[in-house]
């Protein structure tokens, strides 16, 4: 199977939880050149009145700069992959079967499908397991 497996980090920000908060900051990193391959946004139940995004890639001095006073910081807790190949009926389990059984436990997954390709950024817990997760990919 010919996958593209990368290391990624992931970059969070804390929101307002109304409408503009999330626009406010896409624009920010938007007008610094990035250009985002995933964002994801969220309320945070245990803070009423707040979110958090994740966005990734960024790159550069400007864009890191522009992130880094917007609020954004690379997550340290949130160690993460990005898999990316033909989709197939099935390719999510079989990823996550060969993930499960290399011992890799998942702390989050999202993937979607675009023509004929699947995107998926996995979380798991430390570098280590992103090491061993690449390697357990590698052999497929």
């Amino acid at each position: 199977m010919e996958l593209l497996v990368e290391r990624v980090d992931v970059w969070a920000a804390p929101i307002s939880d109304k409408p503009g908060a999330l626009s406010a900051l896409l624009k920010t990193l938007h007008r610094a050149g990035a250009d985002l391959s995933f964002v994801i946004a969220r309320r945070a139940p245990d803070k009423p009145g707040t979110g958090v995004v994740f966005v990734t890639p960024l790159h550069g001095e400007r864009e890191i700069r522009a992130a880094s006073e917007a609020g954004f910081n690379v997550t340290q807790s949130l160690h993460s992959i990005r898999i990316m190949g033909l989709d197939k009926a099935g390719i999510l389990a079989e990823l996550t079967q060969a993930l499960s059984e290399g011992g890799i436990n998942l702390r989050g997954l999202s993937a979607s499908v675009v023509g004929s390709q699947f995107v998926a950024y996995v979380g798991v817990d430390s570098l280590e397991d992103i090491n061993h997760a690449m390697h357990v990919l590698a052999r497929l």
